[in-house]
This record gives C-alpha cells, sequence and structure tokens, in this order.
C-alpha cells in the first residue's frame, strides 16, 4: 500500500493557528452585538463594508427598484436555477411523512414534521455576488414552509448586488437586509433593537461566517459547519490533465483559503495536472485568488489501487467531491464521508453550485462525518406524540411503567404510572410499590 503526496497544504497545526484567531476575532464582535446591538451592527457594518445607512433593511419600495436593474435575460436564468432547487427541494419534503402507529389496542404513537419558525439565511457576496446561495437558503426554507424568513446579504461594491437581491426576493424572503460577516450572522441569530431573533441560522460563509456560527450555536440552531469551499476530484487515466486541472481552480478561485485536492491513481495524470495548473494560473482573471488556495491549501495524492483512493477520500471527508474513473458508480455505493458527490465527467461542481438543483451549502472541516448538506429537512422539526385511549391499555401500559421505574428508582415516576393503573385499572396499588403483572396482561 503506497499513498504518496506529490503536493501539499498548509500544515496542521499553521491552519489550527489561524482558526484560533479567527474564533478570538468572532467572540469579541458577537460580544460587542451583543451588548450594543443595533449601534455595533451598523459600526461593523461601516468598517468591514464601508456601508453607512440608517436601517439595513430594504422596503417594499428599494426591494422593487433594485429587482428592476436586473436583465431579464439574467432574471430569467435566475428563476429556470431557482425552479430546478425548488423541485428537488419539494421532491425531498415530499419523502417526510407525518405517521401514525397502533402498536396495541389503544395506544396511539406518531410523530410530525413542523417547520421551524424562523431562520436567518446568509448570502454571501462581498467578494462574488452568490446569486445561487439564495436559492439554496431561502427557497428551500419557502418549501418547508417555514413562516418568517429573513435574509442578510453584504453589499457589493458599495451597493446592493440586484441579482442577489432578486433571487433572494423571489425564493421567499420576508425580510431583506443588506449586511454582511459576522454582524449579519450575530445579528440574525442574537437579535437587535430592530432585528427580532431567528430560530435557526443557515447558508454558507468565510472563515469567519462559520466560526460565528459555532460559537452561536446553542443559542439558535445552525445548518451546519458550512466554511470556505473545498473540493476534491478522484480521478484515473480515463481523463486528461484539462479537465482536472480546470476543476480544481474552478473551486480554489472562491477564496484564499479553499482546499483543493486531486487524489488518482495515475502518476502521470497527476504531474501533468499540476503543469496545467500551472498553464491556467497564468490566464484565470481570478488567479491572485486561486493561486494563494492552491499554493497553500492545495494537495495531490497519487495511490496504488481504488481501495486506497477510496480510503483516503473518506478520512478527507471533502466538501464536494468530482469522480471521473470507470467505476464512477463504485465510489458512491461505497464513499461514506462527503459533501456532496458529482459523478463522471459530464457534470461538475459549478453545475451543483449554480443550477442542477441540489443543495450547495455543504458540510466543510471533515463535517461529511457526521452530516449531510443543507435540504429541505434541516427546517423541519421531527415531533412525536402518544395518547392512549382505553382505560385497559392505560393501566396495561401504566403496570409495565410502574416495575420499570423503579428499577431505576425513581419513585415519583412510578407514581405517575401508579395513579393511572389505579384510576383506570382497579387495582390498588400501594404508594410507591410496583404495580402487579396482572395488572398488565400481554396485548
Amino acid at each position: 500500500m503506497t499513498i504518496t503526496y506529490l503536493k501539499s497544504g498548509k500544515l496542521a497545526a499553521v491552519r489550527a493557528e489561524d482558526d484560533a484567531r479567527t474564533a478570538a476575532t468572532v467572540a469579541e464582535i458577537l460580544k460587542d452585538i451583543e451588548t450594543r446591538g443595533d449601534a455595533a451592527v451598523h459600526d461593523l457594518a461601516v468598517k468591514f463594508d464601508a456601508f453607512d445607512r440608517e436601517s439595513y433593511r430594504l422596503d417594499e419600495d428599494e426591494i422593487a427598484a433594485i429587482i428592476a436593474r436586473v436583465d431579464l435575460a439574467d432574471l430569467a436564468d435566475i428563476k429556470f436555477a431557482q425552479e430546478n432547487v425548488r423541485k428537488f427541494a419539494q421532491a425531498q419534503r415530499d419523502s417526510m411523512l407525518d405517521i401514525e402507529t397502533e402498536p396495541m389496542p389503544g395506544v396511539i404513537l406518531g410523530h410530525k414534521n413542523i417547520p421551524v419558525q424562523s431562520v436567518g439565511c446568509y448570502v454571501p457576496g462581498g467578494k462574488f455576488p452568490m446569486v445561487a446561495s439564495a436559492h439554496m437558503s431561502v427557497a428551500t426554507a419557502s418549501v418547508a414552509g417555514v413562516p418568517r424568513i429573513i435574509a442578510c446579504t453584504p453589499p457589493f461594491k458599495g451597493e446592493p448586488n440586484p441579482a442577489v437581491i432578486a433571487a433572494i426576493h423571489l425564493g421567499g424572503a420576508h425580510e431583506i437586509y443588506v449586511l454582511g460577516g459576522i454582524q449579519a450572522v450575530g445579528a440574525m441569530a442574537l437579535g437587535t433593537e430592530t432585528i427580532d431573533p431567528v430560530h435557526l441560522l443557515v447558508g454558507p460563509g468565510n472563515a469567519f461566517v462559520a466560526e460565528a456560527k459555532r460559537q452561536l450555536f446553542g443559542r439558535v440552531g445552525i445548518d451546519l459547519f458550512a466554511g470556505p469551499t473545498e473540493t476534491m476530484i478522484i480521478a484515473d487515466e480515463t481523463v486528461d490533465a484539462e479537465i482536472c486541472a480546470t476543476d480544481l481552480l474552478g473551486q480554489a478561485e472562491h477564496g484564499y483559503n479553499s482546499p483543493c485536492v486531486l487524489l488518482t491513481n495515475s502518476a502521470k495524470l497527476a504531474t501533468d495536472s499540476m503543469a496545467e495548473i500551472d498553464r491556467l494560473l497564468d490566464i484565470l482573471p481570478t488567479a491572485d485568488t486561486a493561486r494563494v488556495s492552491w499554493e497553500d491549501y492545495g494537495e495531490v495524492i497519487v495511490c496504488d489501487t481504488y481501495d486506497e483512493m477510496l480510503h483516503v477520500a473518506d478520512d478527507i471527508a471533502s466538501e464536494h467531491v468530482q469522480v471521473m474513473t470507470d467505476r464512477d458508480d463504485w465510489f458512491l455505493e461505497n464513499m461514506t464521508c462527503y459533501g456532496a458527490l458529482f459523478l463522471g465527467a459530464r457534470t461538475n461542481v459549478a453545475n451543483g453550485d449554480k443550477v442542477i438543483g441540489t443543495n450547495h451549502t455543504l458540510p466543510t472541516k471533515k463535517a461529511g462525518r457526521y452530516t449531510g448538506g443543507l435540504w429541505v429537512g434541516k427546517y423541519l422539526k421531527t415531533h412525536s406524540y402518544q395518547k392512549i385511549t382505553t382505560d385497559a391499555a392505560a393501566a396495561s401500559i401504566g403496570a409495565y411503567g410502574s416495575r420499570l421505574c423503579l428499577l431505576e428508582g425513581f419513585v415519583g415516576h412510578a407514581e405517575q404510572c401508579n395513579v393511572r393503573v389505579r384510576r383506570y385499572g382497579g387495582i390498588n396499588v400501594p404508594y410507591g410499590a410496583p404495580a402487579p403483572a396482572a395488572a398488565a396482561p400481554k396485548p
């Protein structure tokens, strides 16, 4: 078994130092928002986004005027992509059924899927206007039936981006704020004098947004840790260096700290792809960003076998995993830790990011080991219920409950059961004693 790293990124210890500095900055800013509310949010918006206005919420007239600036062809494309996201989210929602069952006569058990009552959607947009993130968070929340959907997006070049605002509005947001970064996430979660706090935060973002969500988790729910984008290409000699290099750099341009990994069993494909990346970086308009990500976070790993590639891929648990091999479905059947799979050379991560319909808010930093990405189910809470409809069932279940509670030493619990055995079963159980087995005939 041989696994060779032709290129490695920053050491884990160095990345941990970066994370610690980010965490300290975020904690200080969140404390300021909690203490000073709107005043802190205003100061932070001016400091980080150079955006100053009395209220950061857009009113209906502003929204209409901003959307009117969107080219009709662009608006049609936005609607096409959003419809694909809605269709897939609706199919997912339709798979989630309320249930009710009667495991024994007179005992009814069930669960209901209830929408979260308010959600704050973060739509990134300071560096690039992330139109698609509005579909993924806002439109999906709308399909789930969330009654209050608010969205925050930063200004782009000093003003609200028309395409982003259009996508947020068409997605179904009830409140739109032109706020970015930690101040946006903090205001939605903690609340201010003018912004009521939400129950759930969703949406991707940079390292500071992801860390803010992590620190706020518990006070509010979050979808997942969706930090700087990650991509992995799993490839063999069925594809060439051009497509591998193009797909790696397509995600590296997201930011300066976007991990991108080529995992292959072909040393030739590995070295050719590295050379092709160097060539493309000389002509890519976003090379200033992509080059830093590739130099600091890029990796090229060569394995001997497909089984080794599978093992390494599951260990890395990358956000986006593009598989281009002679056995793509084998990886689909066997991979267990990832954000989303993109199978075959005909598709690519950009399709998933922008238009195809699956959600692009996905787990990063190995969170794919324990969670999938954002989907309509994240906006729903599954709550169970029970009821007993007959005296016989109340006495029967109560007798079992009495004895099992006392087995654990809970007398007060047992008496909750015993009082039902006495009232509905007509059996005089002494206080704090176990109900007799005769009071609980097997159904």
